[in-house]
């Protein structure tokens, strides 16, 4: 099996800002895994906080040997050996993970959600998120959003109110909010929680630091809507720790490397007792129709990384009034469009 990647910057149709920061484009990695004329592909997206990068990603490449692997049928062997290359680069593992899910379903000839047993007419809703911004550029991002029928608005800043009634002026539909770690004292979340309350919202993600433990418990005891983790669960070995800390967690495919951690996590969260939202960060349709593989397993999805940005090499999983339309191909179902 030969390994090829190359860098790919996604470009976003407008600046996206958060607690942690703003942006207009995100580095991202393209993979392609190939053997006896088969082509997976893969993706890696790395926005900064994740503390991936480029670089990372390159150095980290150059220590996988995808050429001694003869099956390529046999993931949990490859995908643990490679993991154990080296600790982190999350973002680069999902990518070889994501193409080699790819491979493999084209291969044997049939779309992933099939070979997992998973219902494609049961994909969910996803939310369209709008960014922390000005009241106009806020005006505009909701008109834009017509056609979905849940927003998803970051939050965390000294404008949350303002930022919330804005949308609110606009449009009655539900809302559900991201703090990213952007609150710091639990009394005031609690107070802002109570808020956002009687205003449609349902639910807040990572409203405190992933640190804050203890916090967040007290937090999610006293709060009238749920607490998703985000921040706070990156891999499988995190999900417990999640259980009667928050009511739920995001799943991401570039936080826990890719499909087949994504799909445990989610098993074993639904065993424990915890929504799950199925999460992305600003994607191209590659790394979205994967998740969207698994989507009709989840109490929420976030899947909109692809609509938010101006330059999509890949055609794939789509978006109609709002819910998640599975791609026609097999294996992750995306077509590559251009190089």
């Amino acid at each position: 099996m030969v390994l090829r990647h190359s860098p790919y910057t996604i470009e976003l149709k407008r600046r996206f800002t958060l607690s942690s920061g703003s942006r207009t484009t995100t580095p991202a990695v393209i993979v392609e895994l190939e053997q006896d004329g088969i082509v997976g592909y893969g993706e890696g997206a790395m926005p900064p906080y994740l503390g991936e990068s480029l670089q990372s990603a390159e150095a980290f490449f150059a220590k996988v040997d995808m050429s001694k692997y003869r099956d390529p049928s046999r993931r949990d062997e490859i995908l643990d050996d490679i993991d154990r290359i080296a600790p982190g680069n999350n973002a680069a593992k999902a990518a070889i993970d994501i193409a080699l899910h790819d491979w493999v379903g084209k291969a044997m000839g049939q779309p992933w959600h099939r070979i997992l047993g998973i219902d494609p007419g049961k994909t969910p809703l996803t939310s369209f998120t709008i960014g922390m911004d000005t009241p106009e550029a806020i005006r505009q991002v909701v008109a834009d959003a017509d056609g979905f029928q849940i927003l998803k608005v970051k939050l965390g800043s000294e404008n949350d109110q303002e930022i919330i009634t804005t949308v609110r002026e606009c449009t009655d539909k539900p809302l559900r909010v991201d703090v990213n770690q952007g609150w710091k004292d639990a009394r005031q979340a609690l107070s802002l929680c109570e808020w956002l309350a009687d205003r449609n919202v349902e639910l807040v993600e990572q409203p405190l630091p992933a640190q804050r433990g203890e916090e967040m418990a007290w937090l999610r005891s006293h709060s009238p809507i749920p607490i998703i983790a985000d921040e706070s669960v990156l891999r499988l070995e995190d999900v417990k720790r999640c259980a009667g800390v928050f009511d739920g967690i995001n799943v991401k495919l570039m936080k826990s490397t890719g499909m087949r951690e994504a799909y445990s996590m989610i098993m074993l969260a639904r065993s424990l007792g915890l929504k799950i939202m199925l999460g992305c960060m600003t994607e191209t349709s590659c790394a979205i129709s994967a998740a969207a593989q698994l989507s009709p397993l989840v109490d929420w999805a976030d899947l909109d990384g692809a609509a938010l940005i101006k330059n999509d090499p890949f055609v794939g999983a789509t978006i109609v009034d709002g819910r998640i339309v599975m791609p026609k191909g097999n294996g992750i179902g995306v077509t590559r469009i251009s190089s």
